[in-house]
């Protein structure tokens, strides 16, 4: 018997530790609730087993947002999130995980997100301002030295709903993605808003390092079918791979 449970215990601890790392996965929403964050969450999920991760997700902040529970995990991605979604403590809570090196992953709306919360906008790099209908545009590859980019052509039609941003909240952006203006029809109004497009540079996903920690932000994400998208989803796992580990840099 004590030989058995020793065996047992033994595979218990391999698989354990058989992990790269661990994900959290938050999807809370205070505004706009996307239909694409059960595929979000199904995505994420199969990239774990696909490359040896694990993954918790939940939408209630009271979970995790405090400093024993953010600390078993190398990264955090905001899911479409959208609005503001934290309290005072669990924003001081998560300030002190990325300072002391934890990894942000940002998809879509996570720049739509706590806009008066002036660490995390400079976190994500740029705020969601306001987007046209969805339309297929050009994509265009900016940087291919970075985990995740290199199955990109240098040009890629794809489908999404384009956001505009505001300026940069932070200069240490460095950019992978850029979506090209003149492919699709940028021009939109909004109640009190309108917009115009962002020129001839307009960012779509970007990384850097930030106040100790990592960010990573892609805007792609809007649509539940692009999570079933192979190119997507190496998208998304090489920014969450580099978020967590600080790997993959040429």
């Amino acid at each position: 018997m004590k030989t058995l449970l020793a065996a047992v215990l033994a595979l218990t601890s391999t698989c354990i530790q058989a992990a790269q790392f661990n994900v959290l996965v938050f999807s809370k929403t205070g505004g706009w609730h996307h239909d694409s964050i059960p595929a979000g969450v199904d995505a994420i999920k199969d990239l774990g087993k696909l490359h040896d991760f694990t993954v918790f997700w939940t939408e209630d902040p009271n979970r995790v947002f405090n400093d024993k529970e953010l600390g078993k995990y190398q990264a955090v991605v905001f899911l479409l999130t959208t609005g503001d979604i934290l309290n005072v403590d669990q924003k001081a809570a998560f300030e002190r995980y990325i300072k002391a090196g934890g990894g942000y992953v940002g998809v879509h709306s996570a720049s739509d997100t706590e806009y008066g919360w002036p660490w995390y906008t400079r976190l994500v790099g740029h705020m969601f301002y306001v987007h046209p209908t969805i339309q297929t545009a050009v994509l265009k590859v900016e940087d291919r030295q970075f985990p995740g980019m290199e199955r990109w052509a240098p040009r890629n039609l794809w489908t999404e709903e384009w956001y505009e941003f505001m300026p940069a909240a932070s200069n240490k952006l460095k950019y992978l993605l850029t979506v090209d203006e003149s492919t699709y029809k940028p021009e939109t109004k909004w109640p009190g808003k309108e917009g115009k497009g962002m020129g001839k540079f307009h960012p779509i996903s970007w990384y850097q390092n930030y106040d100790g920690g990592r960010s990573f932000y892609t805007a792609l994400g809007h649509l539940p079918a692009t999570y079933s998208d192979p190119l997507f989803r190496h998208h998304l796992f090489g920014g969450i791979y580099w978020a967590a580990t600080g790997r993959g840099l040429e």
